[in-house]
């Protein structure tokens, strides 16, 4: 049943309804956008997904879907990998033709990828209203295009749901209207409660790799400038050997298929201590996150989510858009990865107790109300046990 509000003209009897398109296309987005779809779910809005294919193939992705208990998506575009140009417009192209199709009255994307930078993009030039969720996120690294996209996509949207109030600064710092903004923590918080506990009801991948926690680190790797780049690569590499001589512990290494290419093209050795494993699913990863003494990691989203569990982290690039989490005590940045080593001993003298900059996990339901309320429809409130017997 849609969302409903009478509006008040009298014998009209009229009724405001709205439609939302949900436009995904990476598994970071599905992770990130799951707990806003839930709650589409829950308060009856009338929704969609669309699925752009840009890192795997929608039937690729049906099990991570089913994995997550999340409805299907209506449309796939399967662009597959490419320039990103070539990948941009393919998905543009693409996506504009679905947005005059169903001409949903808002667009929803999330975070910094092409897929969020096509998405935007096609619903802006059809005046159709756009919610960037994570907006204001900054490296200020421009050799990133993730910070291209983001930006662009922060400056064309309507709505702008901003994790932290240091996201909320960075916008209004670049002249974004302050009634755009919406300070609403982070998705990722709803998510790594809600799908750890699904998580649980599968598989032990802490027993079925013979680990105990907090008896081991874990870490991944798969931005260009560290593995596509002999040096970064070699430095990561001999940072985690320098780590097993010091402590003793294994290394579990989840490895990007690009990663496992790179090592073998520059002739790297498996350094002793350091387990190279095929990629986990993101609910055997959550596990090993949550159970992990320590995470070196490149990744925005382990950094975030090494925060939300309590672990802590060592990030293997330059700079990081989650400032957060350096300024609470959870994460510390590797610069150019020499100090590895130095960076790791420091993290481990953490106590732990620092602060989530994120939010209390219910972000995807600040999102939506500040959605649906902007567009001039009751937001139903729900009561927390019927969201706990949803999610599990």
């Amino acid at each position: 049943m849609k969302i409903k509000e009478k509006m008040g003209f009298s014998g009209a009897g009229k009724v405001k309804t709205m439609k939302i398109a949900i436009i995904l296309g990476t598994r970071p987005e599905i992770i990130k956008m799951s707990p806003i779809i839930r709650q589409c779910e829950k308060q009856g809005i009338d929704y969609y997904i669309l699925h752009t294919g840009q890192h795997y193939s929608y039937e690729m992705d049906k099990i991570f879907f089913e994995q997550l208990k999340l409805p299907q998506a209506k449309y796939n575009l399967d662009v597959g990998s490419g320039k990103h140009g070539e990948q941009t417009g393919k998905m543009l192209v693409a996506i504009e033709e679905i947005l005059i199709k169903d001409r949903p009255d808002i667009v929803l994307v999330q975070g910094d990828t092409n897929t969020v930078l096509a998405g935007a993009l096609a619903a802006s030039k059809l005046q159709i209203k756009i919610g960037h969720v994570e907006a204001g996120l900054r490296s200020f690294d421009c050799t990133m295009p993730e910070e291209t996209n983001r930006i662009i996509a922060d400056h064309i949207s309507d709505y702008l749901f901003a994790p932290t109030e240091t996201s909320r600064k960075y916008l209004l710092n670049e002249g974004i209207p302050n009634e755009k903004i919406f300070v609403t923590g982070n998705t990722v918080v709803d998510a790594a409660y809600q799908n750890l506990e699904i998580s649980k009801n599968g598989v032990d991948i802490l027993k079925e790799l013979g680990l105990k926690e907090k008896e081991y680190f874990a870490a991944t790797a798969h931005r260009a400038e560290n593995v596509d780049n002999t040096e970064r690569l070699g430095r990561i590499l001999s940072g985690f050997s320098q780590i097993y001589k010091e402590f003793g512990l294994p290394i579990i290494f989840p490895a990007h298929p690009r990663t496992v290419k790179m090592i073998k093209e520059f002739g790297f050795e498996i350094p002793e201590g350091t387990r190279l494993i095929e990629p986990l699913g993101y609910l055997e990863f959550l596990q090993i996150e949550s159970g992990a003494r320590m995470i070196l990691t490149d990744s925005g989203g382990v950094q975030e989510e090494s925060c939300i569990l309590k672990v802590p982290c060592v990030t293997l690039r330059d700079n990081t858009e989650r400032p957060e989490t350096v300024d609470v005590g959870a994460n510390i940045v590797a610069e150019s990865g020499e100090n590895i080593i130095e960076c790791t001993k420091k993290m481990l003298e953490s106590n732990l107790e620092w602060e989530n900059p994120y939010g209390e996990g219910n972000a995807a339901e600040l999102t939506l109300q500040n959605t649906v309320t902007g567009y001039g429809i009751e937001f139903r409130k729900i009561k927390n046990s019927e969201q706990i017997q949803y999610w599990r």
